[in-house]
Formats: C-alpha cells, structure tokens, sequence
C-alpha cells in the first residue's frame, strides 16, 4: 500500500485482466505514380471513391499505378498511399517564370505558410500539388472596392456564389480597422480536372486579410489559414497587387485600414509539370513504410515495380518481419510473350536474387477496363493477391490460405496475359511462384499459396507465414506491459495466464494444431534475470493448408465385402 504519515485509508488498484489484443491484418502499403495529390506522405484510402478524389483520375502514365491501388480496393477498404513525384514535377505557379515543388501540407507550412519574405516569387497562388492539372487552375480574388455583381471569370459570372459583399469585419470595426474582407474563386479553367471547362471549384467568402482574423467561432479567418486548411487545389503565398497590398496584408487587425484592389484580381495559374519517379524516388517514398513502430501495415503492394524496387520492398518486411511483400513479374515477362513466359520468368527469380518468406510472388498480369478513359490496359496481379488476403481474412482467418476456388478467386479479370497450363504451373511453383489461372465456368484463381521461400519449411506457405505474424504481433502488443515489472513468479505466470487462452482460442479457430508456453527458471535463468531480460518461449504446431489431393477410384465386384479391400491399395 501507499506509505502514509497519519492513520488513514487509501485506495489502490491492481489491473491483472490484460488480454492479447487483436492486431490488424489487411492494412495495405503502396507507392506509385498519380496525377494530383500530396507526395511523400502516407494518405489513408478506404475506396476507389475516395481514391480518385484524393489522386485524381488516371492517365497512360499513371494507370497502372492507380489500378493496382483500385485492384486492392476491390477486396479491403484499407490501403496506405504514398505518392511518389520526379524531381521534376511542379506545381503551377502564377508566376510564369518561376516554379516549384511543394510535395505536401508539411512542407508548405514549415517553407511558405508563415514566410513574409517571400517577396512575390511565385504570385499570390500557387496550385496545392505538383502536376500539369495545376495549369487548368484560375483564382480570382475581390475585396470591398473590387467587387460588383459583374465579376465574371472568362465570361462565367461568379459573383452568384457569394451571399454579400465583402467589405469590414465586425471584429475589425471594433479595433478601429477597415476593408479586411475578400471573396476567393477557384476556377477549372480547361476542364482538365473536371472535364468541363470554366466550371467553380470551390469559394471562400468573407476571409480576412489580417494575420489575427477569426471568425464567428474564433476559428482562424486569415485567407492564408484558410485557404491552407480547406482548399484541396491552391495555397495562398503572397497578397495579389503585391506591390500596393503586401504592407498591410497580413498584419494584425487593430488600427490597419487594409489596402483594397481596384479590379478584380484573376490569375491563371502555370509551369506544373508531371515527372516519372526514378527508382531513387521510389525507393525513398518506400521508406516511409519502414518503421513499424511508426505506421502499422500488413501487405506491401509493388505494382509494376521492376526488380531493383522489388527488393528495396522485400529488404522492408525482412526488416519489419510483420509484413508481406507482394511482387509480380515485369509486363516484358509475360505480355505477348507466347511461349517464353516460364522462362522469362525463371530469370526474373534468378534476378530477384532473395529467398524469403516474407515475400509472395505471382505468375502475371490481368487485363481490365479502364472506365476514365474508355481503354483495356495491362496491369499487375500483386494487388490483387494482397487483396485476397484480406478477403480471406474477412471471411475466414489470416492462417487461412487464400489460394483456391473457395477464397482466390480474383476479381475484374478480362483475361490474363497468359494462362499456365498443368505443365507450366510445374515449373513456376518449384521457384516460389503462384500460378494464377483461369477455369471455364470458374473464373480466375490464385492457383497456389506458396511464399518466395525456396527451402522446404512450413513457413513457405502464405497461411502460415501471416499466422506467425498475427500471432508475434498480437503476443509482443500485449508483452510490453510486463516491460519494467519484476522478473519473478507472478510474472511469468501471468505472462503463461495471458498468452495461454489466446492461443487456445487461435486452436479452436484452426490456425493451430498444438502449443506449449514455457516461462520459467528454466529459460528464465539466474543469468538472464541479471540481464534484465525476460524470456518467454511459445511452441506452435501450424495447421497446414492443402495443395495435393490424391483420390483413389477401386472398382471391385458385387459380391466383395468392403473391409476386404479397404486400405490394400
């Protein structure tokens, strides 16, 4: 109890009803290549919805990117984005002669946000992400003296979509300052991000151009705030007619008569510019999958990626060894290739170069519809292998295989660009790669679980390398409470109390065949305690998934007795 200096009670609790939590199976990873959107950040997607509005439809160069990432979707609803952007991507500017890249939110607000030295480099607008859509892009601002029922955008009157003028604030009124509202317009000038020329993205009404301004709720007013945390297209730089409004705009409220614009001031924004990543920028935007202390993911998707970026990834979950890598050969490999698909494909294993079961590999590419742009294009099987995983995980269990006509059935399948017969899958899942093939009348299918682990193990079966993680993730959660506890009795046995029934219930679930837990003096020696360490040893029998079925038809006569014959050949 809690030592006390008078004669009293106290009160204190002991908590002993820690259990093994459950941990997250069908969280995807993905780098790639999109038209729009932040770079170099992690950006949770949910579903094709919520894809297409955060990286814009796709183009001949960004589409196999965007449907591998969709291909996922079709099966989870729960992928991890990383856009990745050429050192030669910009973002429009209202400055023609000048550019840059701004890859995310962070980096615009520790470069530019709170930066009044900017002086006017790039114009009062810049577009939000790197990209030629940018370039479609028109702002055009008003203020008090500026504004009229006139104010037209290329002969679009957009002084409809404003439910006043703007002119002085109540809370600038009573600081003794004037003029401090603007109204803003974000105009798709060419249609290239909504395919309709001259239609209004978005308006901000009654902003403030005072550092300090606020709104009715005491939210920050101030257009560049503003227009920061609620424009998906531009950022706000610099004040427009630089040169007769940079001197108040931006200073607190009190006493300021803020300069107003004569005309409107419209500016169309220029100079983005889309740029293919290399395989140095790809391998970089991997990188921020690397900790798993910092972002919790279970399927690593490589898409087109060709072999060098294939093994920065798989290098990622050997490391993380909470993962799986998902990889596919390159479309040289096996689009119109009739005929040298298995070899093509031994020499990519060969190039690969890595043994691991942390890595899944397929046989192939799929062809499927292209609804933005009306075409049929070739894309890579390893998103939907990971997304198998998580149906699988959906509907049954993560130690559950996720091959076979009962769970890998693949969806949005034209055809394949080839299908293995009986002979070819022969040769591909000796070197660890799955056949995908397609039945008449049974659609396609993942047509084996194997890992990329070229020696014989039980770990070269997806099941039960995805049981292994489930089980290390979930028992290392929950063992971190007994960081900084006494090495002694009670805690290994506490230890032995909290894993037990957790891999009881995992037996019952048939991920298991049979366990042991063993914490005490005899792994936990004199020795190790005087390390500080602490020991915990868990012996597991993985259940094991089909992949041969041997039936054996005996015809006998009528007059034979069954037992006669049962078990004789």
């Amino acid at each position: 109890m809690a030592f006390s200096i008078s004669p009293g009670v106290t009160v204190s609790e002991v908590n002993l009803t820690t259990v093994v939590p459950s941990v997250l199976t069908t969280a995807g990873a993905f780098v790639g290549a999109f038209n729009w959107g932040p770079a170099n950040k992690r950006i949770q997607i949910s579903s094709e919805i919520d894809l297409v509005n955060r990286f814009k439809q796709p183009d001949n160069n960004t589409a196999t990117s965007y449907f591998t990432a969709s291909s996922f979707l079709a099966y989870g609803n729960n992928l991890k984005v990383v856009r990745a952007v050429g050192v030669n991507g910009k973002n429009a500017t209202a400055n023609t002669s000048a550019a840059t890249q701004v890859t995310n939110e962070d980096q615009f607000q520790y470069t530019y946000l709170n930066n009044l030295t900017n002086a006017n480099t790039y114009g009062p607008f810049i577009a939000r992400y790197s990209g030629a859509l940018g370039n479609s892009l028109t702002v055009s601002v008003v203020d008090a003296a500026s504004f009229s029922t006139s104010w037209g955008i290329n002969g679009v009157n957009v002084s409809s979509y404003f439910s006043g003028t703007p002119g002085t604030s109540i809370t600038a009124n009573t600081v003794g300052a004037s003029n401090d509202q603007i109204h803003i317009v974000v105009m798709d000038t060419t249609g290239l991000i909504t395919g309709t020329k001259n239609t209004v993205l978005e308006t901000f009404q009654f902003l403030s151009k005072a550092s300090d301004g606020v709104d009715a709720l005491g939210n920050s007013n101030y257009y560049k705030n503003y227009i920061f945390n609620n424009s998906k297209y531009i950022y706000a730089i610099d004040p427009p007619s630089y040169s007769t409004t940079s001197s108040t705009w931006g200073q607190p409220t009190a006493g300021v008569s803020f300069a107003t614009l004569s005309t409107p001031q419209t500016v169309t924004l220029s100079g983005g510019a889309d740029d293919q990543p290399t395989d140095a920028v790809l391998a970089n935007a991997w990188s921020y999958f690397a900790n798993p202390d910092e972002v919790d993911v279970s399927l690593m998707i490589t898409g087109a990626a060709d072999v060098t970026i294939q093994q920065t990834v798989i290098s990622i979950a050997n490391s993380r060894k909470d993962c799986v890598a998902f990889i596919s050969p390159p479309s040289a490999n096996v689009v119109n290739q009739a005929g040298n698909e298995t070899t093509n494909i031994t020499n990519w294993v060969n190039a690969i170069g890595t043994t691991t079961s942390y890595a899944v590999a397929d046989c192939g590419w799929k062809y499927m519809f292209d609804k933005y742009n009306n075409v049929y294009r070739w894309i890579p099987l390893n998103g939907d292998i990971a997304g198998l995983c998580v149906y699988t995980d959906s509907v049954r269990d993560p130690w559950f295989s996720p091959a076979g006509f009962n769970r890998g059935n693949l969806k949005n399948v034209v055809k394949l660009a080839w299908n293995p017969n009986k002979a070819q899958r022969d040769i591909l899942y000796p070197l660890g790669v799955n056949p995908v093939a397609t039945f008449p009348g049974q659609g396609t299918v993942l047509f084996g679980d194997k890992t990329f682990l070229n020696q014989p193990s039980a770990f070269d079966r997806i099941n039960v390398r995805r049981l292994f993680i489930s089980l290390e993730k979930a028992i290392a959660t929950a063992s971190k409470f007994s960081l900084f506890e006494f090495n002694d009795d009670f805690t290994r046995n506490q230890f032995v109390a909290l894993v037990t029934p957790y891999l009881r219930d995992i037996q019952g679930r048939r991920g298991i065949t049979d366990f042991r837990v063993v914490c005490d003096t005899t792994n936990n020696t004199p020795q190790v305690i005087d390390s500080n360490q602490f020991v915990g040893d868990i012996y597991i029998k993985p259940a094991r998934s089909i992949n041969f079925i041997q039936l054996n038809f005996v015809a006998v006569r009528t007059g034979v007795n069954f037992t006669e014959v049962v078990g004789q050949f």
